[in-house]
């Protein structure tokens, strides 16, 4: 690679560190205001955690559309798109008076989200070649969204206590659009669009259908209740609906996920990673809130700052994992990640107790955080490799739903036995529930760690076929 040449990649990698930032600022920031936001807005009891979880409804749901897009429309127009998307929503929530369209605008983003994420994990595999050029673009990528948590905990804490609730949702607007007019200025323009492939319309629509169905019967599980016809109605229907997705694209001359894809062994495991990686390491933000916030009374500045040691170490662990994957490969390197944050989950658990300190927590934190930093970076290389440079868009958007549906499982299922045998809402009998979710996420996270082991070593993950090259 030339000079200018490798110049330019590291610009664009910078672009992209950037876009997962703002993407990473906002599921913190919007965390640590949630309380103003439901007294300010109306939100009820109930209703409230709607605010997150439309974001994760859209998200979730339209990730496959989002990838298939970035493959088919190109991964500039898409990235594009996408962060204006991103930064009008956000504009929209901060204007925002009512429930309706707050939420209206956190669908928004989660569309936003959805051709975000595809199109950005796309150009980074498609920029830098497999192996330590790759290694170094993810762990900078997933060095940057680790610094947008801590610092979406931080600023989430003193914009709402400073200048109100609003200010979550305006900071991303010219991130956002900032990001939209650099994109023209870095990403090279997309070839033109290649003749004869379609969105597979009726793959997109049942896809579309099936995982929002899912995603939402799984958000709403823990709320109205797992026998509720609403809950039931809408996850049977879901996994209906995916399984005659399954079905339409075994069939379909231009599917949009080409089932092939499910042939690369380590995609298959990448996204059974994801999956619980997300149900387990994804769900301690939730908690750590609770503890914090309803059991020992921290504000919203305390808790943004008591987050700010674990992002930090997270960064540390995005660069330790470039080390490790240039050394062991992404097998070990996920091996390590985590079953270090399944110590450090187990650790956690033992420190949360009625009267204990910050500093308590402090052993806990350190081997999650690593842990966490360490995994991420290594599941994502592996998913990518192997997968042939005009699949990676639906490849990141099928290892991503993964992870999205994941997350909503993972928190469905923990805050579910977190407040088994309680009704109390705050104070120190939530103590024992959380600890024993948290032992219960580090005996699924060592299991994660047991699926990495079906990874196929560097030597030995094939190309994708040439033949398949049309398949899509």
């Amino acid at each position: 690679m030339s000079r200018n040449a490798a110049r330019g990649g590291w610009l664009l990698l910078a672009l992209l560190a950037l876009a997962q930032f703002i993407s990473a600022l906002d599921y913190n920031i919007v965390y640590v205001a949630l309380p103003e936001i439901g007294r300010e807005v109306g939100f009820s009891a109930h209703s409230l955690q709607w605010v997150i979880s439309a974001y994760a409804v859209a998200f979730g749901g339209l990730l496959l559309l989002g990838g298939r897009a970035a493959d088919l429309l190109g991964h500039r127009r898409m990235f594009t798109l996408a962060l204006a998307l991103y930064g009008i929503s956000s504009l929209i929530g901060g204007l925002a008076q009512s429930p309706g369209l707050l939420l209206a605008a956190r669908a928004g983003q989660g569309l936003g989200g959805a051709l975000l994420l595809p199109a950005t994990l796309s150009l980074i595999n498609t920029t830098f070649a497999e192996g330590r050029e790759r290694n170094r673009a993810m762990a900078v990528w997933g060095g940057a969204g680790a610094a947008g948590m801590a610092l979406g905990s931080l600023l989430g804490g003193a914009l709402t206590s400073v200048f109100g609730w609003e200010s979550v949702f305006y900071v991303n607007v010219p991130l956002a659009l900032g990001a939209v007019v650099a994109s023209f200025l870095v990403i090279p323009a997309d070839p033109p669009r290649v003749t004869g492939r379609s969105f597979d319309l009726p793959g997109v629509l049942t896809a579309t259908a099936g995982f929002t169905a899912l995603v939402f019967g799984v958000v709403q599980g823990p709320e109205l209740g797992w026998t509720s016809p609403v809950v039931l109605g809408a996850m049977l229907g879901g996994l209906a609906l995916i399984g005659l997705f399954l079905v339409i694209e075994s069939r379909a001359d231009e599917p949009l996920m080409p089932l092939a894809l499910l042939g690369n062994r380590n995609l298959v495991t990448a996204m059974g990673v994801t999956f619980i990686f997300m149900g387990t390491f994804g769900s301690q933000y939730y908690f750590f809130t609770v503890y914090l916030q309803n059991v020992h009374g921290f504000g919203a500045l305390a808790t943004g700052l008591a987050f700010l040691p674990s992002a930090l170490i997270g960064m540390l662990g995005t660069t330790v994992s470039e080390k490790l994957l240039g050394r062991l490969g992404a097998r070990a390197t996920i091996l390590i990640g985590m079953l270090t944050g399944a110590a450090g989950m187990a650790l956690l658990a033992v420190g949360m107790s009625a009267d204990g300190g910050f500093a308590a927590l402090l052993p806990g934190i350190i081997p999650l955080s690593l842990g966490q930093g360490i995994a991420w970076t290594a599941m994502f290389v592996a998913a990518g490799t192997g997968v042939a440079a005009h699949h990676q868009g639906i490849g990141s958007a099928m290892v991503s739903t993964t992870q999205q549906i994941g997350g909503a499982v993972g928190l469905a299922a923990l805050v579910a036995v977190a407040n088994a045998g309680t009704t109390a809402v705050s104070g120190p009998e939530l103590v024992p529930g959380l600890q024993t979710a948290g032992w219960i996420a580090a005996l699924v996270t060592v299991a994660g760690a047991g699926v990495a082991l079906t990874l196929r070593s560097p030597k030995t993950v094939p190309a994708e076929k040439p033949a398949l090259a049309h398949a899509a």
